[in-house]
């Protein structure tokens, strides 16, 4: 958890390992429109004890499912703007196939596990709290071995 920008490239450093043939990213922005709505902003709120928690439980599960070398996670909070990294994962990996799975993993957890908040603020004035992804009570693909729910593509920022 992060409440102010962090510098990507010191996330990175911790990935080039001397085993890892390369590591895959993703990086989730704060865009301009949500429903329709022209976005100005918006400001994540987390229980942040309980979020360092489950996301450094969630890297751990990582680096045990997947034949990664390594994971990192960052989930901002408080004020953000249009276009700023809301959320970085990644992972490095002797072999791609086992970075990108576990990057997926990684994120789709994190969207339904860490307890954190978002409320948008609109062009219009308005502001208001969107629907929180960890208090959904779908099965997630790692306990349904599918998904029940469209994450989009790779490349394809959620926030």
């Amino acid at each position: 958890m992060a409440s102010a920008p962090v510098d990507l490239n010191m996330l990175r450093e911790d990935l080039h390992l001397a085993e890892a043939g390369g590591f895959c990213t993703f990086e989730g922005w704060v865009r301009n429109r949500n429903e329709g709505r022209p976005v100005d902003g918006l400001e994540y709120e987390s229980y942040e004890a309980l979020a360092q928690l489950e996301g450094e439980r969630i890297v751990a599960e990582a680096l045990e499912r997947f034949e990664i070398s390594q994971a990192v996670a960052m989930h901002r909070t408080g004020s953000l703007k249009v276009g700023d990294v809301a959320v970085w994962i990644g992972v490095s990996a002797p072999h791609r196939d086992a970075a990108f799975r576990a990057c997926r993993y990684i994120i789709d957890e994190i969207k339904h596990r860490v307890p954190v908040w978002k409320k948008e603020h609109y062009l219009d004035g308005d502001a208001e709290w969107v629907a929180c992804h960890h208090c959904q009570t779908a099965p997630r693909a790692s306990e349904s071995g599918g998904h029940d729910h469209d994450h989009g593509h790779c490349g394809h920022h959620h926030h």
